[in-house]
């Protein structure tokens, strides 16, 4: 198939679309910023750029995963989000329909899922967030944004019969998190992997195997996040002691944290459970905490990526063909 991969240039695209050839299909990359992976430097907010990729390429499938993310927020505007996120993906709908294309997969994220009070975990238990959790009532323009673009999928599955598959991706960049001041680097990119990450890796195989299923389940939203050792059971003991949770189901993992220099969390306030895709498509992740530990007793390589020097070029920044 020819599939239209937006955000082409960015940290996952770059990642998918070497695995769209793999697969066997050619990826037209559609990107603002100009990339190796990108064939095509235009807006998605632009439906002029939008409408000529779609009569220029004859596009099969639509992987979107162009969007303003959380740390835009410090340097665009609201209009600028609802310009990328919310028109830009409207543009890819409308254009996606009347070019007769049967699958639309979208990149969302769990942020949308973050309420202030989740985000306080102010709360005596961790909250347990899959795809029933709710109600939705995201904190800031990005979350409001992909919430839009969401339901816009929905819209265009309902009324114009668009096979789309929404993803909501737990974390994946991998700068470090300017929001947490205790842990950083590897050591919190490693226990986020317990509860609300996952690799780039597993993030692009997952676009990739929603692809492939889209036609059969028409509309359907997901998690997609490392798969979690804990179950409901734990949360209020997650809460209180989850660096104890942890030793129980992984009796030597204080040991090679200390061995390396690293703590365990404290506390976990809230755990993402994206299991329900595995058993929708049997999309199986290739990296969790588990792995994680395997690579600290073997001293190997850790399988995820850390580059806190890593930064996405601004569209500002990029030349426009």
């Amino acid at each position: 198939m020819n599939v239209l991969l937006t955000g082409s240039s960015g940290w996952l695209g770059a990642c998918l679309s070497p695995m769209l050839k793999s697969a066997g299909h050619t990826p037209i990359g559609l990107d603002i910023v100009p990339g190796p992976t990108t064939n095509v430097v235009g807006s998605i907010a632009d439906d002029e750029d939008v409408a000529t990729v779609f009569r220029d390429a004859r596009i099969d499938a639509v992987i979107h995963a162009g969007a303003l993310h959380k740390p835009d927020i410090r340097r665009s505007s609201t209009q600028d989000f609802i310009d990328s996120n919310v028109s830009g993906t409207l543009n890819l709908l409308a254009a996606a329909a009347a070019h007769g294309v049967d699958r639309f997969v979208m990149t969302s994220t769990t942020s949308l899922m973050v309420t202030a009070a989740v985000r306080d975990e102010t709360g005596s238990s961790a909250i347990w967030m899959d795809e029933s959790f709710g109600p939705l009532a995201p904190r800031n323009i990005y979350g409001v944004s992909k919430l839009a673009a969401e339901g816009l999928c929905r819209l265009y599955h309902r009324e114009a019969g668009l096979n789309s598959i929404v993803l909501r991706t737990s974390r994946f960049f991998p700068e470090s998190d300017d929001s947490v001041i205790d842990i950083d680097g590897e050591n919190l990119k490693a226990n986020e992997f317990l509860h609300r990450r996952l690799t780039r890796e597993d993030a692009a195989r997952a676009h990739l195997f929603a692809l492939e299923v889209a036609a059969d389940l028409g509309h359907e939203i997901f998690v997609v996040s490392a798969p979690t050792p804990f179950v409901r059971e734990d949360c209020a003991d997650l809460k209180r002691d989850a660096a104890a949770v942890i030793q129980r189901l992984f009796p030597d993992a204080a040991d090679l944290y200390r061995a390396r220099g690293w703590v365990l969390p404290s506390t976990i306030g809230r755990v993402y459970d994206g299991r329900k895709f595995s058993q929708a498509t049997g999309f199986e992740y290739q990296t969790s905490f588990g792995s994680i530990l395997d690579a600290l007793r073997g001293d190997g390589e850790l399988p995820f990526t850390h580059d806190p020097a890593w930064a996405p070029v601004r569209p500002t920044e990029a030349v426009r063909a």
